[in-house]
């Protein structure tokens, strides 16, 4: 194990670590109350639903890019991008059934194809930046390990004392991590420009996230959860794009020295 790799080992077990020492951390009621609650033509909360689409269109577009054989993959990793693309296409109907009436029971069928979205797409990044082998062999257990986290904080709050530690590091530790795999690794393919901007767009969907009530009273009908739904798809909408334009770009001397 090289010594970069070492480090990303190092900072995940390091996070891992430190949130055993955090207090377990219970879903907030106040979550599911959002500023827009308007119903439209018969549908509940309805820019907060449709605003999902997007989602399910880009995500269907991407597993039928995959499908044929189109975009510039690891053609040998071909199942990670599948099921990135399906996890995304499932946020759209999980998220849109959890807006129709929000609550922890119909969130777990929100989070749960997000978590298979985020280990998807890691595993995506350590493939095409550190090793394909390593991707790989981390694609199920990092797939069940989201899995388990919703269920894990479903089962909590069930027993009155819910815990969102594990969910939380499914979802930001790999957003921690790309920044510093882009930085100290070099793709198969050519540029890292369009991950910066996946990884901007996500960090903007969280913005808007917090700023519901503001972006609302700004822009209305526009809610910030659903320009949320909006930025986040764009982020994998950007993803896409750029998959099915970069190419294949021979290693240099250093990486054939580095990777034998």
């Amino acid at each position: 194990m090289r010594q970069k790799e070492r480090l990303l080992l190092v900072l995940a077990a390091l996070a891992v670590t430190g949130a055993l020492f955090v207090p377990a951390i219970p879903q907030d009621p106040a979550y599911h109350r959002f500023a827009d609650g308007i119903a439209r033509f018969g549908i509940p909360n309805f820019w907060n639903v449709v605003s999902n689409l997007p989602f399910l269109a880009i995500g269907l577009a991407g597993v039928l890019e995959v499908y044929r054989g189109r975009p510039a993959i690891l053609a040998e990793f071909r199942i990670a991008y599948l099921i990135f693309f399906a996890a995304v296409a499932l946020v759209g109907v999980g998220s849109a059934y959890y807006h129709l009436n929000p609550n922890n029971a119909t969130l777990v069928w929100d989070r749960l194809p997000m978590t298979a979205a985020f280990m998807a797409l890691f595993s995506i990044v350590l493939a095409e930046y550190v090793s394909v082998a390593l991707g790989r062999r981390l694609l199920w257990p990092l797939l069940a390990i989201g899995v388990v986290s919703v269920f894990y904080w479903d089962f909590s709050e069930a027993q009155g004392h819910g815990d969102l530690r594990l969910y939380g590091l499914v979802q930001f530790l790999p957003m921690l991590l790309i920044p510093l795999i882009l930085l100290l690794f070099r793709s198969r393919f050519g540029g890292t420009a369009y991950l910066w901007a996946v990884l901007g767009a996500y960090a903007a969907a969280k913005a808007a996230e917090l700023l519901d009530e503001p972006v609302f009273r700004m822009l209305p009908p526009l809610s910030g959860h659903a320009l949320k739904h909006l930025l986040a798809a764009l982020g994998v909408y950007i993803f896409l794009a750029a998959i099915r334009r970069r190419s294949t770009v021979p290693p240099s001397p250093v990486c054939r020295h580095e990777n034998p």
